[in-house]
């Protein structure tokens, strides 16, 4: 279900603290987060974003395309294996 265009996206306040900062700098650092969750904004794009999986944390480059996504749309969390068929058989 979509969030209500009244409340506008969500994003982690303690990441976006992080990369408001890291702007401010103008440094560029890989940030590990855990929130799945949050909506990527403008202010993500052109970041490092270690996002963790469940396992690891999976390395995503943040470009303009991916604004209004969510972080964990790029690191998934299911390997998949293969289907049954011949190769599976054996």
């Amino acid at each position: 279900m979509a969030r209500s265009l009244k409340k506008g996206p969500y994003i982690d306040p303690k990441l976006l603290a992080k990369i408001n900062a890291m702007n401010k700098a103008g440094e560029k650092k890989v940030v590990r987060t855990w929130s799945r969750r949050s909506t990527i904004t403008p202010e993500l794009v052109g970041h490092t974003l270690a996002i963790h999986n469940g396992k690891k944390f999976l390395l995503v480059y943040i470009s303009e395309n991916m604004v209004g996504h969510k972080l964990g749309e790029f690191a998934p969390t299911r390997t998949f294996r293969s289907h049954g068929g011949k190769a599976g058989k054996k």
